[in-house]
């Protein structure tokens, strides 16, 4: 049985908001800033949040080919999905509010979620250009969980042999132990490897060009999303909203979970403020790099392309890592 304090159930709400805040002002600053990046002006950092409240008052429209209840249920199960995935990453410098009731392979399982709800949604429009992007979607899942699959045993091998008897699937160690103070010269240089393949498994996991294959608007019409509107449609933006910031929350809690308040010899109030303000900065970078300039950077690929870049080359460069990691742990044990 699972038990839940009362603080944790009252912070519920409040994260939730948060998550969805951030996720729409990152939204805004992305728009903004890919726009200057192509010597346009681009749109104002709140027109995220005037889209969401135009959708909500907008009209409903379930086709006639759709199955109703199936495709009305998916925008609130992918947006509860990804709310409950935010709730295990920690924020702000502080514990995820639901620390120790779970690991890095819950997390995993729970970030197939969201896109796994776009898939059946998109099966169950009735729409031809949804069930191409419906089946474009599964084989985008299927090729980054390789890659993301590597890069956390990895991670976890690296935390077990440096510090034996703590669970190596954990946040929370990885907070305890992180990463690059466990390793050598070696695992250093597969850490360095890790993380870059990390930026691009959340560039596929976010669904953004280049891996945009699913929705590819000049091709099939916005693919998953083309019979959406109204209420679902705002449920499914606010859900890839909060899974951007989950993404790029849990980057850091993997490789960069250091806090800035000891650099300045920092307290109390003071402290949690330094690192909330730390966090932000190190969120809005990583983000940056997986969302903002590599959409900018990089055409979009055909979905061919997108399964020869994961199970190809990112796979390679992860094993490499994993490989560099074990080199690691070996010259450590003799």
């Amino acid at each position: 049985m699972i038990d839940f304090t009362l603080a944790q159930v009252l912070m519920v709400i409040p994260m939730a908001v948060l998550a969805i805040v951030l996720g729409l002002l990152y939204k805004g600053i992305d728009r903004r800033l890919a726009a200057q990046m192509q010597s346009r002006i681009g749109p104002p950092i709140s027109q995220p949040f005037r889209d969401i409240k135009k959708l909500m008052f907008k009209e409903n429209i379930v086709p006639k080919a759709a199955i109703p209840w199936l495709f009305n249920m998916m925008p609130v199960l992918a947006l509860a999905s990804s709310l409950i995935l935010f709730m295990y990453v920690p924020v702000l410098g502080f514990p995820a509010i639901l620390e120790g009731h779970g690991d890095l392979i819950l997390i995993i399982y729970l970030l197939i979620v969201p896109s796994l709800a776009l898939v059946i949604g998109g099966f169950s429009s009735g729409s031809r250009y949804a069930t191409v992007g419906a089946q474009r979607e599964m084989v985008n899942m299927i090729s980054y969980e390789v890659p993301l699959a590597i890069t956390v045993v990895s991670l976890a091998w690296l935390v077990s042999g440096a510090v034996p008897g703590l669970a190596a699937f954990s946040l929370g160690t990885l907070s305890f132990a992180p990463v690059w103070t466990t390793a050598g010269i070696i695992g250093t240089l597969g850490l360095a490897l890790l993380l870059a393949v990390m930026i691009i498994v959340s560039t596929g996991e976010m669904g953004v060009i280049p891996f945009d294959t699913a929705e590819a608007e000049t091709e099939i019409a916005a693919g998953l999303l083309a019979e959406y509107s109204g209420r679902n449609l705002a449920l499914f933006y606010l859900a890839d909203a909060v899974k951007i910031v989950v993404l790029g929350s849990l980057v850091i809690a993997l490789f960069i979970p250091f806090g800035i308040s000891g650099f300045f010899g920092l307290s109390g109030i003071a402290a949690d403020g330094a690192n909330a303000l730390f966090y932000l900065l190190k969120l809005f970078i990583v983000m940056f790099l997986s969302s903002t300039f590599i959409r900018v950077a990089v055409p979009r690929l055909r979905i061919t392309q997108v399964v020869k870049a994961y199970w190809g080359y990112t796979t390679l460069v992860a094993l490499i890592g994993l490989l560099l990691i074990g080199v690691d742990v070996l010259l450590k044990v003799f």
